[in-house]
């Protein structure tokens, strides 16, 4: 008898187990999952969820809150905008809405240069006086044509609206030791004009009905092996001209609003630029921020400079302001290159025996993939791509730098190749808006790579990214509902769960 009554509270203790554990089954997570993959989905809305039980769950933790996303997009370049000026009116909208339509990409964070840069289609300067310190020449003329329509354009078709920001390549030449448009320093006794000159140009701009969101006072203050338009800095005297005149003098303008944005160059030298530019409270009152770009290597974003500048500037921004595959023509219509390990960039060539490592050939959809969820994990809050539209040679450029744009067009045949560089964007673009909150993840797969934001309006996007030749099985969990997901070899897929109505 003890032996039946041990066997039947067993039976008991296991019947009221299974009935908690049937009430504490996850429920089903609704999600819409989009991928782009080697194998060819562009964008592609899934429908054929895995069958899979995998012991890889991938957390989700909203109560985990890090930085607010400024936005993500590209670059108005004057070569963009003059090919799009070659193309039929069909093509040239077809582009737009691309980019910035609700169908599209949803472009939220772009940049453009101040004056002429590599990718126009000759050297110019707003203020080509030299000597004229009150900039009465100063005028936007070069612009017309093809920058400011294709902005406005841009601006028609947005229905949120994007930011920019704004970076001159080189003060005009006469405010420089060098008097030229590559290389040089700009004269202390020129600090002045040039603050003018931005303020000049964002009230040029301002009667266009572009409002500018953002300046950095210099692309590449380290320069660029004296290439094509620069002008150096160092730390210090980047933060002197934004402390004693640039600051003060956009304030003083009715400009004061405008985010200045430090460095704008290669991370590695990040914790030197921060030191100077946050090293006080006086030192950082006129800067936003800090920009900065991916060129220092092919594979590896530096999460812990970027950790560095965070922690030194917790409050302030930290945004990728160019990227792009450098060093390279374009693959027209030839999808699968831009999964192989076959890019180059400068380093390939140029780079220090030292530094050779850190420019392996790479495939450039990996590169951006792995980056942009590098950067979202490690504190940065905005990510903008270099120029948006390329022709099949990767420019105009008058110093023939060619690179590769997400678009490339054939303006005289009038043909367009959306390349997966398009498609890698928009999986970030227009899924995490600005606003959104990147939040923690417990991720069990060391080989996928994700991160997740929760957008203003409640829904959360997931992307990851699979590297590997072999497709994967997880499951996402939010509380305590799942989904099984199965994201294919090569791919970056975003999972997007939408607002829960009540």
């Amino acid at each position: 008898m003890k032996t039946i009554r041990y066997s039947i509270l067993a039976l008991l203790i296991f019947t009221v187990m299974s009935c908690n554990s049937e009430k504490k089954e996850s429920k089903n997570l609704n999600v819409e999952v989009y991928e782009t993959s080697e194998s060819g989905n562009k964008l592609t809305r899934i429908t054929e969820f895995s069958k899979v039980d995998s012991s890889a769950v991938i957390k989700l933790l909203p109560e985990q809150k890090f930085q607010t996303i400024t936005g993500f997009g590209g670059s108005f370049t004057e070569s963009s905008a003059y090919l799009l000026n070659k193309l039929s009116k069909r093509n040239r909208d077809t582009i737009l809405q691309a980019y910035f339509a609700e169908d599209g990409a949803r472009y939220s964070l772009t940049r453009t240069h101040i004056a002429s840069c590599d990718f126009s289609l000759n050297n110019y300067t707003y203020a080509p006086e030299a000597d004229d310190m009150e900039l009465k020449s100063f005028n936007i003329e070069e612009d017309r044509d093809d920058l400011i329509p294709m902005i406005k354009d841009a601006q028609a078709i947005s229905q949120d609206g994007f930011k920019i920001i704004s970076s001159p390549w080189s003060s005009p030449p006469w405010m420089k030791d060098n008097k030229a448009y590559v290389g040089g320093k700009l004269l202390p006794k020129y600090y002045d004009v040039f603050a003018l000159y931005f303020s000049k140009y964002l009230e040029a701009y301002k009667a266009e009905g572009i409002d500018i969101w953002g300046l950095t006072p210099v692309n590449e203050p380290h320069g660029n092996g004296n290439n094509w338009e620069s002008m150096h800095f160092s730390p210090e005297e980047e933060t002197d001209f934004v402390q004693n005149h640039l600051g003060p003098k956009l304030e003083a303008d009715g400009f004061g609003k405008v985010n200045i944005l430090g460095y704008d160059q290669n991370r590695a030298g990040l914790n030197e630029w921060v030191d100077a530019m946050f090293k006080d409270e006086a030192s950082s009152k006129y800067f936003a921020g800090t920009a900065i770009h991916w060129y220092e290597s092919t594979f590896d974003y530096l999460p812990e400079a970027l950790q560095y500048a965070h922690n030194k500037a917790p409050n302030k921004y930290l945004i990728e302001t160019e990227g792009c595959v450098d060093s390279e023509i374009p693959k027209w219509e030839d999808d699968a290159w831009y999964w192989k390990k076959e890019a180059t960039d400068w380093g390939w060539d140029w780079a220090s025996p030292e530094d050779k490592h850190l420019h392996p050939k790479y495939a450039p959809v990996n590169r951006y993939a792995r980056d942009i969820i590098g950067c979202l994990n490690n504190w940065v809050d905005g990510w903008v791509d270099w120029n948006m539209v390329l022709d099949k040679q990767g420019g105009p450029n008058w110093f023939e730098n060619w690179c590769v744009a997400p678009v490339i067009v054939d303006p005289v045949a009038d043909e367009v190749y959306f390349t997966p560089l398009y498609y890698t964007m928009a999986h970030f673009s227009k899924y995490i808006r600005p606003g959104a909150e990147v939040i923690g993840v417990e991720n069990a797969d060391a080989d996928l790579m994700v991160t997740a934001a929760k957008n203003p309006d409640g829904s959360i996007a997931v992307v990851l990214f699979n590297e590997g030749k072999m497709s994967k099985d997880f499951t996402l969990m939010l509380g305590e509902e799942t989904v099984k997901v199965k994201i294919n070899q090569q791919a970056i897929q975003t999972i997007l769960i939408p607002t829960k109505t009540k």
